[in-house]
């Protein structure tokens, strides 16, 4: 009995330190970008000025981010859903085949990927010095990610008597699909639109193959912060970027969470 009780303070305990020792060199680096001399520490009193020249230097890799990352889970909603529900319900053995190469992206190094887009699509000028060809390497990378989540729901042995009970009722395709499939998986479907959204907004070596001087993206912008300027600016940039992008996923969690008390899992 005296065990028993001792365990969950020994968890409690452990996720304590676990927690700790994840989370305090990024409060460090939050605060590096908050003084005014990272060798002097708190000493040397706190400042924005950090933040603001990252803000002046770096600004624009915000707004891009945000939208790569939007756009990319647009596409793989687009993509992914549809593929998932073929794959989902073929019995070839060419299908199966076919999605697992679908995950070589995600096994591949980025840079590998990134190369490959590089020789396939490089000579297309304008599509290569745009946010585009950056948006179709991110989509080649989380497309995977979309279509296993979805994948996965789709094959529940209730949605297929649900769907042929539909059929027997007389509802198209489209009214099956779009009806009474897509509702049902909801909740996996924002489940995977959040992994992607957080694949997308923090992927860099793939992005930093694909990009251009006109086309930074934010995990980009912190790689040359930290590489070229202050480390106070750096720590600055990694501030910057968690204030961004923590309330968009928490956000999206809580939407998640909502989906899924309204619709079941």
């Amino acid at each position: 009995m005296k065990n028993a009780k001792q365990l969950p303070t020994l968890l409690l305990v452990l996720t304590g330190l676990v927690s700790v020792f994840m989370v305090a060199p990024i409060a460090l680096s939050v605060l590096a970008g908050l003084v005014n001399n990272y060798s002097t520490g708190l000493a040397s009193g706190l400042t924005l000025r950090w933040i603001s020249e990252v803000l002046d230097t770096y600004g624009g890799t915000v707004a891009a981010s945000l939208l790569l990352a939007l756009l990319s889970v647009l596409g793989c909603l687009l993509m992914g859903v549809p593929c998932a529900y073929a794959l989902a319900r073929s019995r070839s053995r060419w299908a199966r085949l076919f999605e697992e190469l679908l995950t070589l992206p995600v096994a591949v190094p980025g840079l590998a990927t990134a190369l490959a887009l590089i020789l396939a699509y490089g000579q297309l000028r304008e599509f290569r010095q745009s946010f585009a060809f950056i948006l179709v390497g991110h989509l080649v990378f989380t497309l995977p990610f979309m279509v296993r989540t979805v994948g996965a729901a789709f094959r529940r042995h209730e949605l297929l008597a649900l769907e042929e009970a539909a059929r027997s009722l007389g509802a198209s395709f489209a009214q099956r699909f779009m009806g009474v499939l897509v509702p049902a998986v909801l909740p996996a479907i924002v489940a995977g639109s959040l992994m992607v959204f957080t694949l997308s907004v923090g992927e860099f070596n793939l992005t930093w193959m694909l990009h251009t001087p006109l086309t930074r993206t934010l995990p980009v912008g912190l790689a040359d912060s930290y590489a070229s300027m202050r480390i106070e600016i750096g720590s600055a940039y990694t501030l910057v970027f968690l204030l961004v992008i923590l309330p968009v996923l928490w956000g999206l969690q809580w939407l998640g969470h909502l989906i899924e008390k309204n619709h079941g899992t």
